[in-house]
């Protein structure tokens, strides 16, 4: 899709008419092999799947939906596929570029250049079977536009959940983004701009991060309890989650003491090494804090770039919390260094290698993210009355969970997706 620049004298990017030629939104009957509706286990044997515009009308056995069917309504057959939602990345960055050097290139790149590079990355998203993003940080409010222009179907994507600009102090990790902030009063100044600006999260480096060179280390903190505080009273009185980046121990020890919804990759970062807190993990299960740990794609490389002894001890870390029973999502962390647009699968393959289930697996990936996106009743399952956020591939994912690469069609809000 092409971008074009009108005679209108607004400070942001400006986007054609929907390009009709490449969605198609119809009332259609689906039916597959294997229809999986979100619940945890739940596989329906010669599925269907009947939409209606927007919005699913009925999921169930194939002869029970096409009953249901009006005469007439127009059928895709994929005997030998699967049905599931949409899957869901909780974390990626569109404004990144996933190159060597993300940061140069952004700050190279204008606005309009930005945003239409930012179109195709949601598009590439798109294409594998992500049908929700949550994005959490960007510049200028470009996802927020891009959110309006993938809504108005002049470009193809997924929904975007966007946190704006990342709040974070004078210098502090992503501050190139335009967030930095000091003292209490700057911090809900800034929390107050993105919900008016139409964030649906919002996002504060609790932490300092390997992206921003020159800034607070990783296992470092940057805001102090009082500021952390404010911050999350501001967002959660507006109705909006708080994401907190967070590598250090300490770092995700004051996040969860403030009473954040999600926490970021999660990693236990101390000066020294690492330390999982039991007393902080407890909390974390108890308070229902979700947690993406943000695993890249290419994940099988952290041994060699860290060694094999610091990334044993890193994949350790999140089997533990799994196996005490936390609440894990799914993301990539899109748009970081090797960290491209098309590495869910890749990513999810992580879990695998932990040993988790499938079921459970693919649970992170759309019902438990929707969950903690705050959007489980729109999307994430295959129910009567959810939007028709569909993935179809050949295979069973519970039996093999690359087949989730074997794309046969997507549907966004009852759309199906044309390259």
């Amino acid at each position: 899709m092409t971008m074009f620049r009108s005679s209108c004298r607004c400070q942001r990017p400006c986007v054609p008419p929907p390009d009709h030629h490449q969605w198609k939104r119809v009332e259609m009957l689906i039916t597959a092999a294997r229809v999986m509706t979100g619940k945890l286990g739940e596989v329906i044997t010669d599925g269907a799947v009947l939409v209606d515009d927007r919005t699913i009308i009925a999921v169930g056995p194939r002869t029970d939906i096409e009953a249901q069917a009006p005469a007439g309504e127009p059928l895709l057959s994929f005997p030998d596929s699967t049905v599931l939602p949409g899957l869901i990345d909780a974390h990626v960055h569109l404004a990144f570029d996933a190159g060597p050097d993300p940061v140069a290139t952004l700050q190279d790149r204008d606005d309009d250049g930005l945003f239409k590079d930012m179109g195709v990355r949601a598009e590439r998203l798109l294409s594998i079977g992500v049908t929700t993003v949550r994005d959490l940080g960007d510049r200028n409010g470009l996802t927020l536009r891009l959110a309006e222009a993938i809504s108005g179907g002049a470009v193809a994507g997924p929904h975007i959940i966007s946190a704006a600009t990342p709040v974070t102090p004078p210098g502090g990790h992503c501050w190139f983004l335009g967030g930095e902030v000091s003292g209490i009063d700057e911090i809900r100044g800034l929390v107050r701009r993105n919900v008016a600006a139409g964030a649906k999260v919002i996002k504060v480096m609790e932490t300092g991060g390997g992206l921003t060179k020159g800034g607070a280390k990783s296992w470092e903190s940057q805001f102090s309890p009082d500021e952390l505080a404010a911050l999350v009273d501001e967002a959660h009185q507006a109705g909006l989650p708080v994401a907190a980046h967070a590598h250090g121990a300490d770092g995700i020890a004051a996040a969860v003491e403030a009473g954040v919804d999600t926490l970021e990759h999660c990693t236990w970062m101390t000066p020294d090494g690492f330390g999982l807190r039991e007393d902080v993990l407890a909390q974390i299960i108890a308070k229902d804090i979700h947690v993406c740990p943000a695993v890249s794609p290419h994940w099988q490389m952290l041994p060699k770039v860290f060694g094999p002894e610091k990334a044993a001890v890193m994949f350790d870390l999140v089997r533990q919390m799994a196996n005490a029973g936390v609440r894990l999502i799914a993301g990539t962390d899109a748009g970081v260094q090797r960290a491209g647009f098309d590495g869910l699968v890749s990513s999810l393959a992580f879990y695998e290698h932990l040993g988790l289930p499938n079921d459970r697996i693919i649970e992170m990936a759309t019902t438990e993210a929707a969950r903690a996106l705050g959007v489980a009743n729109q999307t994430g399952r295959i129910t009567p009355g959810y939007t028709a956020d569909l993935l179809i591939v050949d295979g069973d994912p519970l039996a093999d969970l690359s087949s989730l690469s074997a794309v046969k069609a997507v549907f966004t809000a009852g759309a199906r997706y044309q390259p």
